[in-house]
């Protein structure tokens, strides 16, 4: 809903620059297929709901995360495509937010392991968008776009900036696999996709061709869903990453001793892996005997996380996410 609204407000703005582009032209706005008042009242109702329904059913984090990125899409983002070509790379962050958002909504925090999506889908959007907007460069100055291609003309630092990103891909991989997202199988294979499309990105910097820019473009579009196919497909999955809601009780009247003050600041949320290893520990002891019979078994029945959680997975299994069984 918050993309559609995203979406929506964007054409609004830009009905007259989408009337001067052939690529565009036929969008419901330019065409005369939708009035602009209808497109408003649409975008503002799906937004308005869309961000309560995140409030209501996954957490604040997740709705206040989804507002910023539509107000930084439609406001900032938007209007910076007819002053400056750093509208590439404010896009970039906007295309990057929505796999964060997803973890937020699905964990209820931002950590290490979030932040391996949403790297990969910013790095990519800039050869995504450099051969594009090398590729359709007439197009764009037509429209009134200040795209970084047009201040470029040789095409030199269009392909340089475009190379350069394709290596920050390179990385991931093992990150992945370091923060124990996925098994070292994807560390490779990631590795090896970020060199094919560098190969790519290199070969359009020492040719700038339309036939290298479109080579770069095409395996721009292969190289998103192989990679996130190859999260689903690698990822390890921890079933202990949260206890259940009588498992949580205990675990905040041990961390609310003494001797387990250090644990008090997460006694209100939903419990990481760390913590869930730390409470077997703490039941295991002898000191805690009645958390013994506990610890032996694994947790089940409800557990203490948003509702969100148990629709996430599903409809977005590429999403390193944590699992719940």
């Amino acid at each position: 809903m918050l993309v559609v609204a995203t979406s929506g407000t964007g054409f609004v703005f830009e009905v007259k620059n989408d009337s001067l582009m052939k690529r565009t032209r036929l969008r419901p706005l330019p065409s005369g297929r939708m009035s602009v008042p209808h497109a408003v009242t649409f975008a503002s109702t799906v937004g308005v709901a869309g961000t309560a329904l995140l409030t209501c059913e996954a957490n604040a984090l997740a709705a206040g995360l989804a507002a910023s990125n539509l107000i930084l899409y439609s406001f900032i983002y938007t209007p910076l495509k007819q002053i400056h070509p750093v509208n590439t790379w404010v896009g970039a962050i906007v295309g990057a937010i929505p796999p964060l958002l997803g973890w937020v909504a699905a964990s209820g925090q931002v950590s290490m392991n979030a932040m391996i999506l949403p790297a990969a889908l910013y790095f990519w959007q800039l050869p995504h968008f450099m051969a594009l907007a090398y590729l359709c460069r007439k197009d764009y100055a037509d429209g009134g776009f200040k795209m970084f291609s047009l201040f470029n003309p040789s095409g030199r630092r269009t392909a340089l900036v475009a190379l350069r990103n394709c290596l920050y891909l390179l990385p991931l991989g093992y990150l992945a696999y370091d923060l124990g997202i996925t098994s070292w199988w994807f560390c490779l294979e990631s590795t090896l996709l970020a060199l094919a499309i560098s190969c790519t990105a290199a070969s359009f910097y020492l040719n700038r061709t339309t036939k290298s820019a479109r080579t770069m473009f095409h395996a721009s579009l292969l190289y998103l869903p192989v990679f996130m196919s190859g999260l689903l497909f690698h990822r390890v999955a921890d079933n202990d990453q949260c206890l259940t809601i009588e498992d949580s009780h205990m675990f905040k009247e041990l961390s609310s001793s003494k001797e387990n003050t250090m644990l008090q600041r997460k006694s209100d949320r939903c419990l990481t892996v760390e913590d869930s290893r730390m409470f077997n520990e703490m039941s295991s002891s002898n000191e805690n005997p009645m958390l013994q019979k506990k610890a032996t078994r694994k947790s089940t029945g409800n557990q203490v996380c948003p509702p969100v959680a148990y629709a996430s997975i599903p409809p977005f299994p590429f999403l390193p996410a944590p699992s719940y069984p």
